[in-house]
């Protein structure tokens, strides 16, 4: 808290969000974050991304001669905030709060909780994704206070790198309760990316008989030029990329159309569990005054359209998804 308000603690990086990726370099080294991502495309066997898919499962994955579990590629990742807190603040931080998809089993709520006592903190409490959301926008807007009695219905929509989650709230005064929530863990960002890496491929294919995806550091690139294309077609109509393998390139152009289409029924997946949850909370959509778009990968504007359609509102982006 800065003069009274709450601010996100950069990194060391100077970024106020950090990548949940980590890498073992070849002599070892442990990479978190922006630079784990960066070398994911010469190092792709040793790194580690959406792992927050795992928890709560007997995943394990061998680097060198140690196995790792999903708590601890997440406590690497808690470290390293732990760290970057530590030296913005002068102090050592000992304690956290832990957020988590609402639908999150008590197996992955507790593999979350480990990973934080694994990575030297106390966990205080592990509270869902949605909640946090909601706790912040009620505060920023002002709907949060002792003096008001009014209870205000609002639409927490998580579309993030990995998982997908949404929750219907009710805020009371100071009082937070959630009345129905559901989501998808294997629906994120990711899956989006996946759909692009796909129609990088087979338009290499069609040039050239070979498919990229065969080769592990020409596959990682893909995925990484293919993230940078959906952010880009959040912002501009259409974008053209080069794929290289084996010697060979292919100039591929995306427009923001071809990729709506080709990733719609991951859209639609969201809209069903939308629907089923505002269902299952007892409310219609004129009763919800508030839709909170989170995660990264609500930045998309069909993300919107899809949302404005439903609810017959106008949706937009006012707070940072992030």
């Amino acid at each position: 808290i800065e003069a009274g308000e709450a601010i996100v603690i950069a990194n060391a990086e100077g970024a106020r969000t950090t990548p949940s990726v980590v890498a073992f370099a070849k002599d070892g080294e442990r990479l978190v974050g922006v630079t784990a991502k960066r070398q994911a495309v010469t190092n792709n066997e040793r790194t580690f991304m959406s792992v927050k898919r795992e928890m709560g499962t007997d995943w394990k994955e061998g680097v060198d001669d140690n196995q790792y579990t999903p708590q601890e590629i997440s406590a690497f990742i808690l470290q390293k905030l732990k760290a970057d807190a530590e030296a913005y603040l002068g102090h050592e931080v000992k304690q956290a709060v832990v957020t988590c998809p609402a639908y999150f089993t008590d197996a992955q709520r507790k593999a979350t909780k480990d990973a934080g006592r694994i990575a030297g903190l106390e966990v205080l409490r592990i509270i869902n994704e949605p909640t946090a959301a909601a706790i912040f926008f009620g505060m920023s807007s002002g709907i949060v206070s002792s003096a008001s009695e009014k209870s205000t219905k609002l639409m927490v929509y998580d579309l993030g790198g990995g998982t997908f989650d949404v929750s219907i709230m009710a805020i009371n005064g100071t009082r937070f309760q959630t009345l129905a929530t559901d989501g998808d863990v294997r629906l994120g960002g990711k899956d989006f990316d996946e759909r692009v890496v796909n129609l990088m491929a087979n338009q290499f294919i069609e040039d050239h008989g070979l498919d990229p995806r065969t080769d592990p550091e020409d596959c990682a690139q893909m995925w990484l030029d293919a993230e940078s294309i959906k952010k880009s077609l959040s912002e501009r109509q259409k974008i053209s990329t080069t794929c290289h393998h084996s010697g060979l390139r292919s100039r591929i152009e995306f427009t923001r159309e071809e990729f709506e289409r080709n990733t719609s029924d991951l859209l639609s997946r969201t809209e069903i569990t939308t629907e089923l949850v505002l269902k299952e909370s007892g409310l219609v959509w004129d009763d919800i005054e508030h839709v909170v778009l989170l995660g990264g990968s609500s930045r998309m504007p069909m993300v919107q359209k899809l949302l404005s359609r439903i609810s017959g509102k106008s949706i937009n982006q006012s707070i940072s998804p992030d």
